[in-house]
């Protein structure tokens, strides 16, 4: 028997398979999901629709604004500047309706309403 131990290069070349295979896990999970949430009745209808920027921020404003602050720079929810750059139209849509996030409360506006605040916050 012979118990001699891989040659580094050899060792290497597993470790970065694994790694390739492990971030491709990672990639297809993340792709899944997305592909639900735009499955999601309500998702594909929201996606859909033209928002209003004008009515997206009267929105922000009675729903958004306390924890968001007036002009969405943070107060106790964080800042949503140029929130549209760091999370997609679907991850944003989740973030509202989830309540995923404490304190952020679950919020469910109509289709409409969702379209016109996403117009919104994509103007910020």
């Amino acid at each position: 028997m012979d118990n001699q131990l891989p040659k580094p290069e050899i060792l290497m070349q597993r470790l970065s398979l694994m790694a390739l295979a492990a971030f491709l896990v990672i990639l297809l999970a993340l792709v899944g999901v997305n592909l639900f949430r735009v499955s999601d009745p309500y998702v594909k209808t929201v996606l859909t629709r033209t928002g209003d920027p004008v009515k997206g921020h009267a929105i922000f404003q009675m729903n958004c604004a306390g924890c968001h602050g007036l002009e969405a720079h943070g107060r106790v929810g964080p800042s949503l500047e140029a929130i549209s750059k760091r999370k997609s139209r679907v991850r944003i849509i989740h973030q509202v309706i989830s309540g995923d996030t404490p304190p952020m409360p679950q919020f469910q506006p109509s289709a409409q309403e969702m379209a016109d605040l996403l117009r919104y916050l994509e103007k910020l």
